[in-house]
């Protein structure tokens, strides 16, 4: 084995919001390549975190090395020896999201991908992290520390650790006889719920309850939670997860079980895409985009659990599961693109499509985390109705590749599937590659509900509009809806509607209330031009709800289905 490579953050400057890098290691090849990951593991989209460096300088003791640079991310030295070597560089921390890095006179919350060079040669070397931050600051590292700093096992270690550093501390709370750490950034004007940490508790002893397993990330486990004005999203790792949150949402019931499907959702992933990987991402590629149709698996498997695992912490409720369901369901049968994009390509072009969105995009594309919710859905109906279930095949799946961390492909996938149900796994074949295959309807109607659309209570211009500096511009054109038909496009800006100047995009509906069309000035490009619009009465979103006319059948299985586990 190597020796250990040596790194050094130094955060004592928050105010240029700059962290000065220093990485020393003893090379083992003549020509050495280090290289800044352009993506962040369980973000998959090309990031080039390498933007936001500047200052590189490679040194052997006192002398400075000429460095070449093979790829806008990657770089090449050729070396007179196998001495000690010493990188130096610095990194704009700026943005603050689960995937990137901050840091500010506020705190630091950096994600060690956008950070930490991989040095070839070193990836499975342990490497030394020493972290210089205010005096004020704590340090939050979910690795193993002494007086000297933190370590990890490996250059993947490193990476999969989060950093969190400022004047706030960490709450112990304990999963299963496991004690982790809960550190809190930022706080709801009200002051936290005072059952807070005992939810969070629940819900992650709930998730252990559905993998039956005690959490794999052990007593080395840490939830960062960054509450803010706006945000939400979280990002997944071995030994941690980090969440972000708006503080106004936690006033309603649904915006604090929203927080609790979320953390749920990310403790979830220890168990799958952490360790239960696809096989593409075995190990990571950190130079390039992974193509996996796999991530269909690791997050609609997780979403539609996360869904329940409030109920089963003892913190919702049966109808409260049913109304989030639906919210669900209904965004999948909202998104035309899911006639377009299947369930498998929309996780193979994640990197170019789901993290590259637009307004317009769903007319195009459909989400894999919300058309993968509802085909687990569909899975664990079909599966409770032959005596088995959803959290059963995920359960087969974790003992027999999770625990060994051994990646699994499609192939492996159907062949556990049809250990329960032969016909199922031929049928989600047909659900991964075909667009709009999933039998949505038929499985709602086997658990004895109803999914059924609700109108618009307005017309229906097809057209999602934007305000901006006093005009009103199309942002998206619903595929075949009233606006396509009309030769609307995005970019357009709306002048008047039969003649009736259009200032604000929340005059339109009034404008077109009791007219079977309407002529509409548009400018394209700077040029006046005008259309026909024939509105009509769209569909707002979809409604699952309990079919009163249920046979006994239907209420058994449905009994069965709200088990989960």
């Amino acid at each position: 084995m190597t020796a250990p490579v040596q790194i050094r953050l130094d955060l004592s400057r928050p105010a240029t919001q700059t962290v000065a890098v220093t990485i020393s290691w003893t090379p083992v090849v003549h020509r050495q390549t280090f290289q800044l990951p352009v993506w962040t593991p369980g973000s998959y989209t090309v990031r080039d975190h390498v933007q936001h460096l500047h200052s590189l300088q490679l040194s052997c003791g006192d002398q400075n090395l000429q460095v070449r640079r093979l790829a806008p991310h990657q770089w090449i030295c050729d070396l007179p020896d196998l001495s000690p070597l010493t990188l130096r560089y610095s990194l704009e921390a700026r943005d603050l999201t689960v995937r990137t890095g901050l840091l500010d006179p506020d705190f630091a919350s950096l994600c060690l991908a956008t950070v930490a060079m991989e040095i070839e040669g070193c990836r499975w070397s342990p490497h030394l992290l020493d972290v210089i931050a205010p005096d004020d600051w704590l340090v939050h590292l979910p690795l193993p520390r002494d007086r000297d700093g933190w370590t990890a096992a490996d250059f993947d270690d490193l990476v999969d650790s989060p950093l969190h550093a400022g004047p706030f501390a960490a709450q112990q709370f304990s999963v299963s006889g496991r004690t982790h750490e809960l550190v809190l950034i930022g706080a709801p004007p009200n002051a936290w719920p005072t059952q807070f940490l005992r939810d969070v508790e629940r819900v992650c002893e709930a998730t252990c309850r559905l993998m039956q397993t005690p959490p794999p990330a052990g007593d080395r486990y840490q939830l960062v939670l960054q509450l803010l004005e706006k945000g939400y999203g979280g990002l997944e790792h071995d030994h941690s997860a980090v969440l972000q949150f708006s503080w106004s949402s936690l006033a309603t019931a649904k915006g604090y079980r929203q927080l609790l499907q979320l953390i749920g959702h990310e403790y979830l992933h220890q168990w799958n895409v952490r360790r239960l990987r696809p096989v593409e991402f075995l190990p990571y590629d950190y130079g390039q985009a992974v193509v996996s149709e796999g991530l269909w698996f690791a997050e609609g498997i997780t979403s539609y659990f996360d869904l329940s695992l409030p109920m089963l912490a003892g913190c919702s409720d049966r109808l409260t599961l049913i109304k989030d369901l639906g919210e669900e369901l209904s965004s999948v049968l909202m998104t035309p693109g899911r006639s377009i994009q299947s369930l498998a390509d929309s996780a193979r072009e994640a990197w170019v499509k789901l993290y590259k969105a637009t307004p317009a995009s769903r007319d195009t594309q459909v989400s894999y985390y919300r058309l993968g919710t509802a085909a687990a859905f569909c899975i664990d109906v079909r599966l409770r109705q032959c005596g088995h279930s959803l959290s059963e095949l995920l359960r087969q799946l974790w003992a027999t590749h999770g625990v060994a961390k051994r990646g699994f492909s499609r192939l492996e996938v159907l062949d556990a599937l049809s250990r329960f149900n032969t016909a199922l796994a031929a049928e989600l074949e047909i659900w991964l590659d075909q667009p709009d295959s999933l039998p949505l309807s038929e499985t709602v109607e086997c658990l004895g509900m109803r999914l059924d659309p609700v109108p618009m209570d307005h017309p229906d211009a097809g057209l999602m509009l934007q305000d901006r500096d006093g005009s009103v511009l199309v942002q998206r054109v619903t595929h075949q809806g009233p606006g396509q038909s009309s030769g609307l496009v995005v970019g357009d800006e709306l002048i008047a509607v039969n003649g009736f100047r259009l200032r604000r995009s929340s005059e339109l509906p009034g404008l077109l209330g009791g007219h079977a069309s309407v002529a509409v000035t548009f400018s394209r490009r700077g040029l006046m031009r005008e259309t026909q619009l024939f509105p009509d009465k769209g569909v707002d979103h979809w409604e699952l709800s309990w079919d009163p006319g249920a046979t006994p059948e239907q209420r058994s299985l449905r009994d069965r289905w709200f088990e989960i586990l």
